[in-house]
């Protein structure tokens, strides 16, 4: 099974760790540091060029996502059901 992004980018369901807001960027210390280490390691990539909402974490990449964690939730849980 897969789940849309947003633009063009389809993940597969299984590589799928975590969703979360955008505002845990800003909002923790922990979140900061992993966010931090990835962009060093080059594992983040943005979704088209509107505003991000939305952080997903796979095995191998953080998505910045135009698309909102509530729904990316909602797809996500449609397909672990």
């Amino acid at each position: 099974m897969f789940i849309h992004l947003g633009g063009e980018k389809i993940i597969r369901a299984s590589e799928l760790i975590a969703i979360f807001d955008i505002s845990i960027e800003k909002s923790s210390k922990i979140s900061k540091q992993f966010l931090n280490h990835a962009v060093k390691e080059r594992q983040v990539e943005v979704i088209g060029e509107e505003e991000c909402k939305s952080l997903v974490v796979t095995k191998s990449t953080v998505y910045y996502s135009p698309i909102s964690s509530t729904t990316l939730k909602k797809r996500a849980h449609h397909l672990l059901v």
